[in-house]
């Protein structure tokens, strides 16, 4: 009987502590607006580096223009990726003119706004067109690099494909960013035509983006996952549940990958839940406990296990 009381009590500790960490996580990711997974993806190595990569956001169609190697030549993907942010912002001009209807003068004023954001972006574009053509020389280099069996095959390849990886995506992260801070210095002007109240009904005209989607969804689960842990309810499904996404975090750094970064903490709390999840008596300090006496199928979730006879 002591051995089992210590073996109840010895789970129930590890139960509230994992689901103390997946709540807090997932909580201090709702309450900060500012949080992305972004950073996260960006830094995937592995097979599933490029999968992770694709939930991005982009200013403009990058990937189909200037980030496409042999996508035409530099005037051209620059030409095409220019005519795409331009076009994210004249779709975000007319999101906001549905919400908040303009009179002739103002949506000239914004048109007017909208021109001179154009140009800028052409003047950046020029002074960068140097490095742009440095860039598409390197990413056709890198997309030879990678069709290369030893890219795959030999562990110094691998980790010369990854940094040149890194290395590309950060230099077209800092000119998107730059093309964005046009796109928000726009925003600001229009929005000092509006009064204080038609600029919140403008702030809420663009639509959130399928990355933001995706953050809440996880922080949401998070933190579902964890009070479900921490009351003991549903013991083996949320604990299984947290197995799953702490799966993704290390299938995003592969240990054999060079370079990848250590998920030591993560195959501890995957160990931890696996325990939770197979052991009968992971929920019998919890909710679960009380499920059996009403719940047929509660064994599923943790519940007791009948005596044997």
């Amino acid at each position: 009987m002591r051995s089992t009381l210590l073996a109840v009590a010895a789970l129930a500790f590890l139960r509230i502590v994992v689901g103390l960490h997946f709540f807090l996580e997932g909580l201090s990711h709702l309450r900060d607006a500012d949080w992305s997974s972004a950073p996260f993806r960006k830094a995937a190595v592995g097979p599933l580096a490029d999968w992770y990569r694709a939930g991005l956001p982009e200013t403009g169609r990058w990937s189909e223009t200037l980030g496409a190697p042999g996508a035409g030549d530099l005037p051209a993907a620059t030409a095409a990726w220019k005519a795409s942010v331009v076009a994210e912002w004249r779709k975000l001009l007319g999101e906001r003119g549905r919400v908040v209807p303009l009179d002739a003068a103002r949506t000239a004023e914004a048109e007017k706004l909208l021109e001179s954001a154009g140009g800028e972006l052409d003047a950046y574009l020029a002074s960068i067109g140097d490095d742009l053509a440095a860039y598409r020389l390197e990413l056709q280099r890198f997309a030879e690099m990678r069709r290369s069996p030893a890219s795959r095959e030999v562990p110094f390849a691998r980790d010369r494909v990854a940094k040149k990886q890194r290395e590309l995506a950060g230099q077209a992260a800092g000119w998107m960013k730059e093309a964005a801070a046009i796109g928000t210095k726009l925003v600001a002007g229009w929005d000092d035509q509006l009064s204080a109240g038609e600029r919140l009904q403008a702030a809420d005209a663009a639509p959130p983006t399928a990355l933001w989607k995706a953050d809440r969804f996880v922080s949401w689960s998070l933190v579902t996952i964890g009070a479900c842990l921490v009351l003991g309810l549903l013991v083996k499904f949320n604990a299984m549940g947290g197995v799953f996404f702490l799966a993704s975090v290390v299938a995003s750094q592969p240990f054999w990958v060079p370079g990848a970064q250590s998920t030591y903490d993560q195959w501890v709390e995957i160990a931890a839940l696996l325990a939770l999840a197979a052991l009968p008596i992971g929920g019998w300090s919890g909710l679960d406990y009380f499920l059996k006496s009403w719940c047929p199928r509660a064994g599923c979730c943790g519940g007791r296990p009948e005596p044997r006879a």
